[in-house]
């Protein structure tokens, strides 16, 4: 009955401390520019009520009180996790961004890597302009390497670092882009080792793969000064990645449907290129990337 008894103090307190909390700040955001310091003032808050309390109710209060804390925390972290993944597959581009950028000195990678992948996607927008889009692509990096650094075990986290390298190449001339090719299909490799599962992953090796396959012959030569073994892949070798992603969760990405068609195009399977490109072109489009991939398909389709 007494740990019962104090299990409720301890409810009822937190409670109390919680109302408290947001009568004082209620207006600050939840993770300030400064860091956690909504989270670290009502952390101070909360701990200063409970010693307050200690001589009423005792040490196994207070433990209880300490532990809510980080509960609450961690509950407040996974609702802007929640938020921001049913923006990003509603498609509400510019309203993920802006939910994201109120956290951007959050030391957790999970919100990291999101932050990165909203400016990144905020980039890609056709009505954002073209210094904007620069910014953004460099500020997309610089999270995505805060997410490295908190978290390399997380597979997303190397692939959105990857995908942010690859896009601050096309402001920094072939040689760079060259360079970090290596750099790009090693992040690609350890998201796939991480989580063999994750189509999206499957899908951009693929992509590394039949951009190197169809890579100019000037800058074959570019990369054969630059590098002993420069970087290289084969078309076939882009289709068994684009195949596999289709094979781990079929429809999954109107962009993954069109490189199926690209490559069996490259192959000379004409019969294959048509099934997947028709794909491409009928799949519903839910962002402005897919819209460009109907496009893209019905115009390869027309020129069959």
């Amino acid at each position: 009955m007494a740990a019962v008894a104090t299990a409720v103090t301890a409810r009822c307190l937190v409670r109390a401390a919680s109302l408290v909390r947001r009568r004082f700040f209620f207006k600050a955001p939840l993770l300030s520019r400064d860091g956690c310091e909504v989270l670290e003032k009502s952390r101070f808050f909360r701990r200063g009520l409970a010693f307050s309390l200690l001589p009423y109710f005792g040490y196994e209060t207070y433990l209880l009180i300490s532990r809510s804390s980080v509960v609450h925390a961690e509950v407040q972290v996974d609702e802007i996790l929640d938020q921001a993944d049913y923006l990003y597959g509603s498609g509400e581009t510019e309203k993920l961004f802006q939910l994201l950028d109120q956290h951007k000195n959050s030391e957790n990678a999970q919100v990291l890597w999101r932050l990165a992948r909203a400016l990144r996607d905020f980039a890609q927008l056709s009505h954002t302009p073209e210094e904007k889009k620069k910014q953004l692509t460099y500020e997309a990096l610089e999270y995505a390497e805060k997410a490295l650094e908190r978290d390399p075990s997380c597979f997303s986290v190397h692939k959105w670092y990857a995908i942010c390298i690859s896009d601050v190449g096309d402001y920094e001339g072939i040689k760079t882009k060259i360079a970090n090719a290596f750099v790009i299909k090693e992040h690609f490799q350890k998201a796939i080792e991480l989580n063999p599962k994750d189509a999206t992953s499957l899908h951009l090796m693929g992509i590394w793969c039949y951009t190197f396959a169809e890579m100019p012959w000037y800058q074959r030569k570019i990369a054969a000064v630059l590098f002993s073994t420069p970087p290289s892949s084969t078309y076939e070798e882009a289709l068994r990645y684009f195949q596999k992603a289709e094979d781990v969760e079929p429809n999954f990405y109107s962009k993954n449907l069109l490189f199926l068609g690209k490559t069996y195009m490259k192959l000379n399977n004409k019969k294959m290129a048509l099934l997947w490109l028709t794909k491409a072109k009928e799949r519903v489009s839910h962002t402005e990337e897919d819209k460009q991939v109907q496009k893209e398909a019905l115009e390869i389709l027309n020129s069959m």
